[in-house]
């Protein structure tokens, strides 16, 4: 009976979750992998940072999928005078109808299922670190007062990789607490036809609600009962242990190019990360290949590169991509 009804509740998750993507496929063009990331990090409870160039449908992702899910979504445009306030809320004075005078606490945008950080690193680490308690914890503290979040709640922060003017990179205590960092490209030609054709017929696509709060938490409690064998969490473990150049088995690009490696959420987030991916895919255990598809995205905010790699042309990616075949290529051989 246990496994009758596991397979029945791993197809209700696969189905419903392929609803949201052909519901957000009707006004996001192509963008598979990034669509498939913000889902991913929404179901594993995490965050994602976006770093792509103005105009690749940052912002109309997630108001769509606020729609599919019937969320409360929010945005908070960051520039270099936006205060905490502005984010988490302030405590006002409320005068009743004698006169009297109480303090109140007025909620900020933050308050909500899905906060769009537009251009986070345009606002000053001040700023920054307001988003950190919200992000970690889930609460938000107000004086002596602390106050809970909704679940499930995502910020999905962007960043535009071309103009640094004006700008404050991103601590990296911050940068950690970012389940996935996305790059969003460019669509390919066809993709953009169908863009251009979307505009010339001027009908707008609405989603339509597929799944609710409480569904999504759901589906998030069955991911959490994928399994994962031993040698698959080894797997992990030793993608984020090779990233770091102090270790023994770290890779040879890692003690050549690496200031520091992951730390440990980077082991936690590959193997969450790889969980949701292997219900998305109709298994109820990880494999490898999960987290493989997975560990670009999970790793490259988590290593910093010296002075060297920086002369020699290296990035994340780069270092990443051998790192990861390197693993693999163990791991299979075993």
């Amino acid at each position: 009976m246990k496994s009758v009804g596991s397979q029945a509740t791993l197809e209700f998750a696969v189905d419903r979750l392929n609803a949201v993507r052909r519901e957000i496929a009707k006004v996001i063009v192509g963008q598979d992998d990034v669509v498939e990331g913000v889902l991913i990090c929404l179901l594993a409870g995490g965050h994602v940072l976006l770093e792509g160039v103005p105009g690749l449908g940052k912002t109309t992702l997630l108001r769509t999928l606020a729609r599919a899910l019937q969320l409360r979504y929010s945005r908070i445009q960051f520039t270099p005078d936006l205060m905490p306030a502005d984010i988490v809320g302030s405590m006002i004075i409320d005068t009743d109808e004698g006169g009297g005078k109480a303090l109140r606490f007025q909620p900020g945008p933050i308050f909500a299922n899905l906060v769009l950080a537009d251009e986070i690193n345009r606002a000053t680490p001040k700023t920054q670190s307001a988003l950190l308690e919200a992000m970690q914890e889930r609460t938000v503290t107000s004086g002596t007062t602390t106050h809970e979040l909704d679940r499930p709640f995502l910020v999905m922060a962007t960043q535009n990789p071309i103009e640094m003017e004006g700008t404050y990179p991103l601590p990296e205590a911050q940068l950690d607490r970012f389940l996935m960092k996305i790059l969003v490209t460019y669509p390919s030609r066809e993709e953009l036809n169908r863009i251009v054709e979307r505009t010339i017929q001027r009908e707008e696509q609405v989603p339509v609600p597929v799944l609710d709060r409480a569904a999504i938490l759901e589906v998030r409690d069955v991911c959490r009962q994928v399994l994962v064998a031993p040698h698959v969490q080894e797997y992990a473990v030793q993608l984020v242990m090779v990233t770091q150049p102090e270790q023994k088995e770290a890779h040879e690009l890692a003690k050549k190019y690496v200031r520091y490696g992951s730390s440990p959420r980077g082991a936690q987030a590959l193997v969450e990360c790889g969980r949701v991916l292997a219900l998305m895919r109709g298994r109820f255990h990880l494999a490898v290949d999960d987290i493989e598809h997975v560990a670009a995205a999970v790793l490259r905010h988590r290593i910093i590169l010296n002075f060297d790699a920086h002369a020699d042309g290296q990035t994340p990616e780069t270092i990443l991509q051998t790192i990861i075949k390197g693993v693999t290529a163990a791991a299979s051989a075993t």
